[in-house]
Order: structure tokens, then C-alpha cells, then sequence
């Protein structure tokens, strides 16, 4: 009886191919279509782990930690300078899910400075901003605002210490004239300081004080005044 042989059934070849095109672990860098690159580890086909990736369309580099496809972890992203070329960091610290996440400084543009807490990729929680006039703001944020309790420092050595709400003073805090040696402690609604006592402070030492000092005033009523602020504020609020 004549033996009959088969041919043994192979799968077909772009079965192998799309193998072969799947990545994972360390690669030597990757092109895309659009130019972009990648040079770093990866799992299922999706860059994971410690990579570099520079986007072609504006020559931004992010070097760090990676989790199936979007930064995660620690890293560094930077942009070029369109004169120098040169590349300067925009933003050092941690990520989740592509966005900043974490503690981080973020350098801007026109020389600030942000070195703090972020969340979904905006200054949230409790940070520390350097502005360019020298001024510099520490205390909490929220939707990349200064929302809770911080004090802002001026170049002069004047300052505020109390309640912010969308980046304006407002509520209960102490504005420090250092440089004329007086305080005043009241209430703010919206950056303008609505009611409170304004008092000597550290005359002696101030370097422009007043001519005279101020008159100490007995109030009567304290706690009238205080209420009276409390209704201010809360009309600025309706």
C-alpha cells in the first residue's frame, strides 16, 4: 500500500511576523511613523519600565520610569531652546498615569520656579513658588492656585500669613509692613483687605518706620468688630 506523506501545516507566515513585531523587554530605539522615538524597555508591546522618549514634532525629551505606555514613576522632561537649542528642564519628579503626580519642581519659561506637591498634572497640596519679581509664595494649592493657608514673601521683607482662595487673599490673616514696622491683622476678601487693626510692630527696628506711632484705640465692643468682619466676608461670598 503506497504511503502517502503531507505536507505538515505550518501557520501562516504573518502569524511569525506579528511575533517577531511584538516588543518587549530592552530595545535598541524604536522609530514611529511620525518620527518620534523610544529607546528603553517594554512589555506587551507597550513601552514599560526605565526609557527615553523624544517627540519629533517639538524635540521634548522625557527620560524616566514608564507603566504600559504613559509616564510613571520618576523622571524628567525637557524642551529645547529655540535659539540656543540647548535643552532645559520643564519638570523633574513623579508621574502616574502620564500626568505630574507627586513631588516635583517645574521650571517655567521666564525663570519661576514651582518646587512642591502636584496632582493630575497641576500644583496641588503643599508647595513653594519663586516668582520673577523675587516674591515667593509657600503654602497649600489646589487647580493650580494658592487655595488654603500660606504666606506671601516680598522682595522688601514685607509679608502675608493667612487664608488664600484662588490665589487672592481672602479671609483671616496678618499683612507685616517689615519695612515700616507695623502689622495689620484683619480680614481679606477676594486680595482686598476689608477690615482689621492696624498696630505697631517692631518700630524700633524697621528701616522707614512712620513718623509717629500709633495710637493705641480701647475697643468697646471686639467681638462687634470681629462679627462685623465675619458679615463682610461673607457678602463677598454671595
Amino acid at each position: 500500500m503506497p504511503i502517502v506523506k503531507y505536507p505538515r501545516a505550518r501557520e501562516p507566515l504573518y502569524y511569525e511576523w506579528d511575533r517577531r513585531a511584538q516588543k518587549c523587554g530592552l530595545r535598541h530605539t524604536v522609530y514611529a511613523v511620525n518620527g518620534d522615538q523610544y529607546t528603553g524597555e517594554w512589555l506587551d508591546n507597550l513601552v514599560h519600565g526605565k526609557g527615553t522618549q523624544i517627540w519629533k514634532s517639538t524635540g521634548a525629551v522625557y527620560s524616566g520610569d514608564w507603566k504600559f505606555g504613559k509616564q510613571d514613576g520618576y523622571g524628567s522632561y525637557s524642551i529645547p531652546d529655540p535659539v540656543t537649542k540647548e535643552y532645559k528642564r520643564v519638570y523633574t519628579g513623579w508621574w502616574k498615569n502620564g500626568q505630574k503626580t507627586g513631588q516635583g519642581v517645574s521650571f517655567y519659561p521666564n525663570g519661576e520656579r514651582y518646587e512642591g506637591e502636584w496632582s493630575d498634572g497641576v500644583r496641588g497640596g503643599w508647595g513653594r513658588m519663586y516668582y520673577l519679581d523675587g516674591s515667593s509664595y509657600e503654602g497649600q494649592w489646589e487647580a493650580d492656585q494658592p487655595n488654603g493657608q500660606g504666606m506671601l514673601l516680598l522682595p522688601n521683607g514685607n509679608r502675608y500669613e493667612g487664608a488664600w482662595k484662588d490665589g487672592k487673599k481672602h479671609g483671616p490673616g496678618r499683612y507685616f509692613y517689615v519695612d515700616k514696622g507695623q502689622l495689620l491683622e484683619g480680614t481679606w476678601a477676594e486680595g482686598i483687605a476689608k477690615c482689621g487693626v492696624l498696630v505697631d510692630f517692631g518700630r524700633d527696628k524697621a528701616p522707614a518706620p512712620p513718623e509717629y506711632p500709633i495710637p493705641k484705640i480701647e475697643l468697646d465692643d471686639p467681638a462687634g468688630v470681629l462679627a462685623k468682619a465675619q458679615e463682610l466676608l461673607d457678602d463677598s461670598n454671595n
